[in-house]
């Protein structure tokens, strides 16, 4: 169980969800992530990999290397990340890597999440680190951001072409 009540876990998800929107504006997949340790945001980041020509830039590592710059440490013990969609498996094993003691995450990702929706990475027995993981923060506000990201990209069908017609 997590030492913070719910309304923590929804004033650090929105910070998230600022981070998010930062990423929208930039044309990046909205995604957002902070890091909290004794209460307060230490590291921030939003998805970056076309700005930053930089696959590894998602959320998560950005918000970790912001955090373990400001702590002057690499090992985040006893910090939590905030992020707002499920991380993949490269931003678990960073989580891991950082000795992140909390996930928490707003809505799954069906397709790449590693959390809970494709595996439960943070949980394989083979890791020397174990995560605290709580999914569903938020969930309706961070799915609604991405959905409206890819609804914004996506051509529009014209009439007459469509499956049905």
């Amino acid at each position: 169980m997590s030492p913070f009540e719910m309304s923590d876990h929804e004033t650090f998800m929105r910070a998230a969800l600022d981070e998010a929107r930062r990423g929208f504006a930039a044309g990046e997949v909205p995604v957002g992530a902070v890091v909290v340790l004794d209460g307060r945001v230490v590291g921030r980041g939003f998805n970056q990999p076309i700005g930053r020509v930089d696959p590894t830039a998602h959320a998560e590592v950005v918000a970790l290397r912001d955090a373990a710059a400001a702590a002057g440490n690499y090992r985040l013990v006893d910090a939590t990340l905030y992020v707002t969609i499920e991380p993949c498996l490269m931003c678990v094993g960073a989580m891991v890597h950082a000795r992140i003691a909390r996930l928490v995450f707003g809505a799954t990702e069906p397709k790449a999440g590693a959390a809970v929706s494709t595996m439960r990475a943070p949980e394989h027995p083979a890791l020397n680190h174990r995560i605290e993981v709580q999914g569903g923060v938020l969930e309706d506000e961070c799915r609604a951001l991405i959905q409206e990201f890819f609804r914004g990209r996506r051509p529009k069908a014209e009439p007459g072409t469509g499956p049905t017609e």
